[in-house]
């Protein structure tokens, strides 16, 4: 479920798909020496309270105050990092409250880069890199869980982005044989048609179609 902040950024029509975090080994090994410190704070006092106990040294516990508040501080931080696939983004969220945020547009995925070592396939954790064609260049996303998950569900994304996108262009130039089309749109119209027939979106008997179509109005 897509929290109150993460709904405020969304525009119109779309939709949250996933919503990712980072493994939780990464928590895990973030919290593990505040894991240790209340251990040994809870050791140390338990067996000096036994050996002392007409001395107070039961408030020796008070001192795991502070693992726990650093314990629920890395938490925090974890559970703000989110990575969210929408029908038109990837978004990267973080900070509890300053948040900082980054998109890419989906449009602008050009290629998609998981890598997962032998523990990572084994506890479903894993790398994820994204190459755009925005001035960022490529986003890498580090040891996020079930990256398969993530990978697939956003070339999904794209793809019915693509083909959202292709049918609404279609029905432009469907618009635009049947009345007056300008001379000097047509081949910037067929560019688009040989993009889409790049894509995979257009077969080639669909493209020749749609071109000489196109070309007659020439």
């Amino acid at each position: 479920m897509a929290s109150t902040y993460l709904k405020s950024l969304l525009g119109e029509n779309e939709e949250v798909l996933l919503v990712s975090r980072q493994h939780s080994f990464v928590l895990f090994k973030n919290i593990l020496l505040e894991l240790i410190a209340i251990l040994i704070v809870v050791a140390v006092v338990s067996v000096a309270q036994f050996y002392l106990s007409d001395y107070p040294i039961r408030y020796g516990y008070f001192l795991v105050i502070l693992p726990i508040i650093s314990m629920l501080r890395e938490y925090m931080i974890w559970w703000n990092r989110q990575l969210v696939i929408t029908n038109r983004r990837v978004i990267q969220i973080s900070g509890i409250i300053n948040k900082n945020v980054i998109d890419s547009s989906l449009e602008k995925v050009n290629d998609v880069k998981m890598v997962q070592s032998f523990w990572g396939r084994l506890f479903r954790y894993g790398n994820v890199e994204i190459l755009t064609a925005s001035e960022l260049g490529a986003n890498m996303f580090k040891k996020i869980g079930n990256p398969i998950r993530f990978k697939t569900t956003m070339l999904n994304a794209k793809s019915h982005l693509e083909m959202e996108q292709a049918g609404a262009f279609l029905d432009k130039v469907n618009d635009l044989e049947n009345n007056e089309t300008a001379p000097s749109d047509i081949p910037a119209l067929i560019e688009r048609l040989g993009a889409l027939h790049e894509k995979g979106i257009l077969t080639l008997e669909e493209f020749e179609k749609k071109k000489a179509e196109l070309l007659s109005k020439l």
